[in-house]
This record gives C-alpha cells, sequence and structure tokens, in this order.
C-alpha cells in the first residue's frame, strides 16, 4: 500500500477534505499526519487556543479571485497579520473577494479549513515571509477540525509557492 493510499485508510472515517490532504502529505513524504481538534477552529485564535501555540503560528489560509482569469489565488499567512490586498495584487494582478461558493469550488474545502495543498484545481499559492519568525507552524488540513504541523520551508516545498512580503506592516516595527 503507498503512503497515501495507508493514509487515506487510516483517517477513512474523517471527512473527504481530510482524507485528501493526509494523502498529498504522505505521497509527499511529510513526516507529520494531519491532526484532528475535539474542536472546530475556523480562526487563528481559535487554532492557537486548541493547539496551546502562538497565533502568528498559525499559517491561515486567505483566497481572493483572480480578475483576468477568475482563478483562485491563496495566500497562506501568518495567523497574526493582515493581509495586504495591494501587495498580493501586485504580485498577482488585479483582484475580488473570494466568497464561500467560489472557494469551495476552487479549492474543494469550506472557509475555515482550506489546505495550502490538494485544492481542486490548481491556484497561484504566496506564503508571507512572515510565517519564517517560527520553526514550526500550524496549517489547516481540509476541515475546520484539521490541522497539520510543518516548518515554514516546508510549506515552501510542499506547496512550490514563494515566500512574498504580503502582510500590513506592524506598526513600530
Amino acid at each position: 500500500m503507498t503512503g497515501s493510499a495507508a493514509a487515506a485508510a487510516a483517517f477513512s472515517d474523517r471527512p473527504e477534505g481530510f482524507r485528501r490532504v493526509a494523502a498529498a502529505l504522505a505521497a509527499a513524504g511529510h513526516p507529520h499526519a494531519p491532526r484532528w481538534l475535539e474542536v472546530a477552529a475556523r480562526t487563528s485564535q481559535e487554532a492557537a487556543d486548541a493547539l496551546g501555540v502562538a497565533v502568528g503560528q498559525i499559517a491561515k489560509s486567505v483566497i481572493f479571485r483572480r480578475v483576468a482569469d477568475d482563478s483562485a489565488v491563496l495566500v497562506v499567512a501568518s495567523g497574526d497579520r493582515r493581509v495586504d490586498e495591494a501587495r498580493v495584487a501586485a504580485i498577482t494582478g488585479p483582484l475580488a473577494r473570494a466568497d464561500a461558493a467560489f472557494v469551495k469550488a476552487r479549492t474543494g474545502f469550506s472557509i475555515g479549513g482550506v489546505a495550502p495543498l490538494a485544492h481542486a484545481t490548481p491556484a497561484q499559492v504566496l506564503v508571507d515571509r512572515e510565517l519564517f519568525r517560527f520553526s514550526e507552524i500550524w496549517a489547516a488540513a481540509g476541515h475546520p477540525n484539521g490541522v497539520f504541523r510543518l516548518a515554514p520551508q516546508d510549506l515552501l516545498a510542499l506547496t512550490g509557492a514563494p515566500a512574498a512580503d504580503v502582510v500590513l506592516p506592524v506598526a513600530g516595527a
């Protein structure tokens, strides 16, 4: 049984999105299987509280709709930072807000559980440089109750995305 098949079998009682992320992580040889939380973590603060980590260690997924081709742009940002849409648009081209239906159709995940990988359709992905303040971060695993642990450099490798300055400057920094 391949790593991805074994991962899928191990999580057969979990929702499809969670299983898809588990399989993608296993196929990539990622050393940490996703974890199922007893409480839903739809926000960075909820995830940090459930895991006992700093909010900045949560790699939140923010989806935009690129105007030029109606494709998804995923920004994976530190949970204690706010994405700067103008900085993202300078890299990707003009953006529009993505509603819940767009997010689900393009990624295969519902808002609150959007993983940085294993999307239904390819997305342009940008990773917030601020995540590199931490040696360990946590990302959504395809469901509001699912998370997985990784290092910021692992996020670049798993997504093929560049690190970019995509958040608003912090006052006083």
